[in-house]
């Protein structure tokens, strides 16, 4: 099982959010939004540490973290006949490089480019809590 800690305010954020929750309905993954404090606490993690981008951290082993782009690809090579896609982008010469930069420039004017949502939203699928 896999954490997608994302921006809860972020009209982009949501929609993507969303589309992973049709395709995986809670199979592989859940969700935290990144205004949610007290539970990225859990896994020391500070809002702060969002703004560099959406996390994603498995469950099983918490160390393992992705973060940006990085965890974007990694949720893809996760999801059914992602694999080949992500490993095929990987190896055209650049478009990892290019993608890095175009993600990084869509993070950072996110709301100016998409807009900001009037409440978070809160996934269909929350992280559970440990013990359930």
């Amino acid at each position: 099982m896999y954490c997608v800690i994302y921006d809860g305010n972020c009209n982009l954020c949501v929609s993507l959010v969303q589309l992973l929750e049709s395709l995986d309905r809670g199979q592989q993954f859940q969700y935290v939004p990144m205004q949610d404090e007290a539970t990225l606490a859990r896994y020391s993690i500070t809002a702060h540490d969002c703004e560099a981008g959406m996390i994603l951290i498995d469950l099983s082993a918490p160390e393992r973290r992705w973060q940006g782009s990085a965890a974007a690809e990694e949720i893809g090579r996760l999801l059914p006949l992602g694999n080949p896609v992500v490993q095929a982008y990987q190896a055209l010469p650049g478009a990892k490089a290019v993608g890095d930069s175009i993600y990084a420039f869509v993070r950072d004017r996110r709301y100016e480019l998409f807009g900001q949502r009037q409440a978070r939203y809160d996934s269909a699928y929350p992280l559970c809590d440990e013990d359930g």
